[in-house]
């Protein structure tokens, strides 16, 4: 049986300590009672028809991506036993006959898990973010995620994450960044949802297979959340996410990196891709001496350039303002293009 780490919780936490204080830390934590105080929670908490009204309450007809995993999947989106596909379906669907089709499935023993992932609120349920704010993010549009029980697999997002769940309990479990070469990656080109994904099943691991996977659970958190309770999951860290109760909904806010507003192309992602394309046909002491040279311009694991380079010719390496950022992607862009 494994024993997970936990991590520090908090009931009472202002908006100025959380983006100073806990923000900068990268390091998880869960927030009780984060939204208990929204209508959307209070909806929740006496029935799932009582959710489902209040979410139709804003609905104005406009259909949205939904995904189907049927009952052999054992209610996992994910790859395919072959990895040449993935084991779900894609579509659209009207948010009410969505939202009709989940209660209908609560008292079935055999179903199929359907889920809506990462809509925007504001796009499916025009007013709800009026009723349903965060001092924490008032800038930010959040996403909402909607379904019954359903698992997905480990993954990483570019940015960090408030996940507030709205209706339902779900499970989290994170590993850090540093686990990331004991949880066996799977491809950067061919996803489940757009994220990498772990090719290990968190539930039933294959340790002949995958035995680094034992040095990432020694390294691993997990935490259950009921309705307003949130997880702040920093960039890069990896989560396994299981939906545990037959409706479950989450809201979650990503900011920064390359869900900031004023981000440009191309993203961390894109980055890594164009880094391992140039450099994978490089012998390993090539790969090595170019390593240094992350470390020290990116990194600054020994000594910053800024601390000795005159400002006025720091460029790319000093502070620059978000204009100047786009037309130094945009050069390179077009170098790449041609």
């Amino acid at each position: 049986m494994t024993i997970y780490k936990t991590m520090p919780e908090y009931s009472t936490l202002s908006a100025q300590q959380f983006f100073e204080e806990i923000v900068p830390s990268q390091r998880p934590i869960v927030i009780r009672g984060f939204a208990k105080s929204w209508p959307l929670v209070t909806s929740a908490n006496k029935t799932p028809s009582d959710f489902v009204a209040y979410l139709n309450k804003f609905y104005r007809g406009k259909k949205t991506a939904m995904v189907v995993a049927p009952p052999s999947a054992n209610k996992r989106f994910y790859y395919n036993e072959q990895l040449t596909d993935i084991n779900f379906l894609h579509g659209e669907e009207r948010l009410d006959l969505f939202l009709g089709r989940l209660l209908e499935l609560i008292d079935r023993d055999v179903y199929p898990a359907i889920s809506m992932q990462s809509t925007l609120v504001q796009d499916i349920l025009p007013g709800l973010v009026n009723e349903n704010s965060s001092e924490f993010f008032p800038n930010v549009a959040p996403r909402l995620w909607l379904g019954n029980e359903g698992i997905v697999n480990t993954h990483y997002d570019g940015s960090d994450n408030v996940a507030c769940v709205v209706a339902g309990r779900r499970r989290f479990i994170l590993f850090p960044p540093e686990q990331t070469c004991h949880l066996y990656p799977g491809p950067l080109n061919f996803t489940p949802a757009g994220a990498p994904t772990s090719l290990v099943d968190i539930d039933k691991p294959d340790f002949e297979r995958y035995p680094l996977f034992k040095l990432a659970l020694a390294e691993a958190y997990s935490v259950e959340l009921g309705p307003g309770d949130a997880i702040f999951i920093p960039m890069l860290w990896w989560h396994h996410v299981e939906s545990l109760e037959k409706v479950n909904a989450l809201m979650n806010y990503w900011w920064s990196g390359a869900f900031a507003r004023n981000a440009v192309s191309p993203s961390p992602i894109d980055s890594l891709n164009l880094a391992l394309l140039a450099m994978r046909d490089l012998s390993p002491k090539q790969r090595n001496a170019w390593r240094c040279m992350f470390d020290h311009y990116l990194f600054h694991q020994e000594l910053n350039p800024k601390s000795y380079i005159p400002e006025h010719q720091q460029h790319i390496l000093g502070d620059l303002a978000v204009e100047d950022v786009r037309t130094i992607k945009d050069f390179f862009i077009t170098k790449l293009q041609k």
